[in-house]
């Protein structure tokens, strides 16, 4: 079968490589959809901190359940996707219920080959029903459980501010989650056009350029002069992340999402004088996919309207770098199969 592999930073192209042999506890997915996100382009950057080269991307996916072993509920035929952390169960952060940073994570696409081949063999326990859901909609449940959990992490509180910084896929359904725990959402970003589609899209009403030199007078006047009680970065860029330090009010939270190489660093008084809590928060649990399989069975979440670019499989080496120029205006790029 075709598979496309990151064969070094810059550079992927298509393999052909063994159609997956079926393994006791596992599941063989046709793939169908693949979202291409931030992993995947920092990954072609060089600047993903888990990976190695070469490995074949692609996480965010849907397809057609072909086999399965010990998948109880499941068919064949029928359309899944899959929580791509492949935790081990036994390690201290999976026994107390938080598989999520399982000491020995395997995260599919990263620490172990993706899904962008044309089957992908699975553990079984990784399967998630489609309850109705669209391919599209199935594609983007995993980076929107993203902003789900980062959320949950920050324990938002009704009416209070939230500054998200970063207005890209993950960031987007942060201030989705966000609003419905019942904080007021700021949106932070470089690039207007995004900030553009959170106004028209999102409806969020307050919505800033983090290339102004008074973002930090603006945030003051939004809120009334006490600066967000939570920020959330979801750039993993160093500097984006280490500038929003001064944006936390006294007593606030500051959850990571995003993630880079570098070192953060920040003022110890100026830290330590607000009381703040920092705090990471990666990859999601399945109460976070079963949180966004309800949002958007409810409506309270259109997560198909992010997508602004479709390729088939066959083309996406002629295309992945172009998805790095902010020019490209790409929110979500989603990859179809035939």
């Amino acid at each position: 079968m075709k598979a496309l592999v990151c064969k070094q930073p810059g550079m992927v192209e298509y393999i052909t490589i063994p159609d997956p042999a079926m393994k006791k506890d596992h599941a063989i997915i046709r793939i169908k959809r693949i979202g291409i996100c931030g992993t995947d382009l920092h990954a072609f950057e060089g600047t993903q901190p888990y990976f190695t080269y070469p490995r074949i991307l692609g996480h965010e996916l849907a397809g057609e359940l072909v086999d399965m072993d010990n998948a109880p509920g499941f068919s064949k035929g029928e359309l899944v996707t899959i929580i791509p952390y492949f935790n081990c169960e036994t390690c201290i952060a999976c026994l107390r219920g938080k598989p999520n940073c399982c000491v020995n994570m395997k995260v599919c696409g990263v620490h172990v080959d993706g899904g962008m081949v044309e089957y992908l063999l699975v553990p079984s326990t990784s399967l998630v029903q489609s309850q109705g859901l669209s391919l599209d909609e199935l594609a983007l449940i995993e980076p929107l459980a993203i902003g789900a959990h980062g959320v949950r992490r920050a324990q938002v509180e009704e009416d209070e501010f939230v500054l998200v910084v970063g207005a890209g896929p993950i960031g987007l359904g942060t201030m989705e989650f966000a609003r419905m725990a019942g904080g007021k959402v700021i949106a932070l970003d470089i690039n207007e056009q995004r900030l553009n589609y959170c106004r028209e899209k999102l409806k969020i009403e307050y919505t800033l350029n983090a290339i102004s030199p008074d973002v930090g007078s603006a945030l003051l006047d939004i809120t009334n002069g006490g600066m967000p009680t939570v920020v959330i970065d979801a750039t993993g860029s160093l500097k984006a992340i280490n500038n929003a330090f001064q944006y936390m009010a006294h007593s606030g939270r500051y959850v990571l999402v995003g993630l880079q190489k570098g070192d953060i660093s920040f003022s110890h008084p100026e830290f330590h004088k607000r009381e703040a809590t920092l705090m990471s928060s990666r990859n999601a649990t399945r109460q976070d996919f079963d949180l966004v399989i309800d949002s958007i069975k409810n409506g309270f979440i259109k997560p198909e309207a992010y997508i602004t670019h479709r390729v088939g499989f066959n083309n996406v080496s002629n295309v992945f770098s172009e998805w790095l120029n902010p020019a490209s205006r790409v929110i979500k790029a989603m990859v179809e199969f035939d």
